[in-house]
This record gives C-alpha cells, sequence and structure tokens, in this order.
C-alpha cells in the first residue's frame, strides 16, 4: 500500500487544463503513485476554477469530479476541520482556506500535502510534510513510481 497523500485543487486543475501539458504529466504521476485523499473544498473549488477559468460546462465539471471522487477518498469539512484550521492559521501563518486544507489533510492521517502554493518540504504538527512535485528536485524523490 502506498502513502497517503492530500491532493491540492491545483493539482486536479492541471489534469484538467489543455494549457500546461508538463504539469498535467506531472499531475496525474501523484494521483496515480498516491493513495488519494481530497475534501468537499477541493471539489468546490475544482468546479469554481473549471467554471470560471477553464470555461468548461456543468457537465464536462460533473463527470470530471465524478472521476475525481472515484479516485481518491472524499472527506467532508466539519466543525473539526474548522476549529483545527483556525489553529493551523494562527500557528503557521497560511491563509485560512490553504489552513482547512492542511487541517483536513491532517484529519485524514495523511503523510504529506500535494500542492504547489504553500512551503514545499515544511512539516506541520511533526506528521504531514508539505510537497510542490511540480518543483525539479522533487519529481525523482516524490514521483517515481509505487514501491
Amino acid at each position: 500500500m502506498s502513502d497517503k497523500a492530500f491532493i491540492d485543487t491545483n493539482v486536479f486543475i492541471y489534469l484538467y487544463s489543455e494549457d500546461e501539458t508538463a504539469k498535467q504529466d506531472l499531475a496525474q504521476m501523484a494521483v496515480d503513485k498516491y493513495d488519494c485523499v481530497i475534501s468537499t473544498q477541493v471539489l468546490n473549488e475544482f468546479s469554481n476554477v473549471c467554471i470560471k477559468k477553464l470555461k468548461k460546462s456543468p457537465e464536462e465539471i460533473e463527470l470530471a469530479v465524478e472521476e475525481i471522487a472515484r479516485q481518491c477518498t472524499v472527506t467532508t469539512i466539519d466543525e473539526q476541520s474548522v476549529k483545527q484550521a483556525l489553529k493551523i492559521h494562527e500557528e503557521y501563518g497560511y491563509g485560512y482556506f490553504d489552513s482547512l486544507m492542511v487541517a483536513s489533510a491532517l484529519g485524514s492521517n495523511c503523510k504529506y500535502l500535494i500542492t504547489e502554493d504553500l512551503a514545499d518540504g515544511q512539516v506541520i504538527a511533526n506528521k504531514l510534510t508539505i510537497i510542490n512535485v511540480f518543483e525539479g528536485r522533487n519529481i525523482q524523490t516524490y514521483l517515481s513510481p509505487k514501491a
């Protein structure tokens, strides 16, 4: 069994974008390598970006959401997640919604948070490592095939 990784919205945006094929390939490698976890926040943010920036139809977005949900464990945002996000925001200085993503990853016992938005290599609560798989030095370490 591979490590659990919480996948940030931007990874899925690259998967469904037609503009950045190199990042699309790296995003696919990340999704293929890890036991992926997302929250309902990711599905909401993904849908919003697909509407506003990628100009996808509601039908295309619905199919994409279904595909993502099949590939990942989907967690819901609850009161505990919100409380933990507020503590993470205060301690680490991340914006609230980034802190909520970190809280969801911690609550799901993920080893990694795959994103390009937060501090690469930072360890949160001695449990969760933030990884930017789009940086060259991380590709070999975090995207090599599953053992």
